[in-house]
């Protein structure tokens, strides 16, 4: 039996690039991590909510910090630091991103990956939209 590749599928005898769960893994590890560096406030907690359409998977991650927007990546980061390119991370890797006011004071980052077509294994298997959170 042949192994697989993280973050590849094998179907039908194809290897496929990174999936999409792959791709969301990191970008929500990326997310949250900004959202403890960054957003934090002693005594909020931050949220976590994930949206499953037929489509499109969105992930926003929503902390205290209104005041504390993030900074668009530039290409020019620090190659030699261990941090700040993160949202340089972020912007490569989803399909859209952003940033939006969280009243009343705090901010919500989301960030969107595009469902990629899949091969179906039997006729009619598909994923029906839904919706999931989690606070810590």
């Amino acid at each position: 039996m042949g192994r697989s590749v993280p973050g590849s599928h094998r179907r039908g005898g194809r290897t496929r690039g990174p999936s999409v769960t792959a791709t969301a893994f990191l970008l929500i590890a990326e997310l949250t991590a900004n959202a403890a560096l960054h957003g934090r406030v002693r005594g909020r907690a931050a949220r976590l909510a994930l949206t499953l359409t037929p489509t499109t998977l969105r992930i926003e991650v929503t902390d205290a910090r209104g005041e504390r927007p993030p900074v668009p990546p530039t290409p020019a980061a620090d190659v030699h630091g261990e941090s700040g390119r993160g949202l340089l991370l972020v912007a490569s890797l989803a399909d859209a991103w952003g940033c939006e006011p969280y009243p009343p004071g705090g901010k919500t980052v989301w960030a969107e990956c595009a469902r990629r077509a899949t091969l179906r294994t039997s006729p009619g298997s598909s994923s029906g939209p839904g919706t999931t959170s989690a606070s810590r």
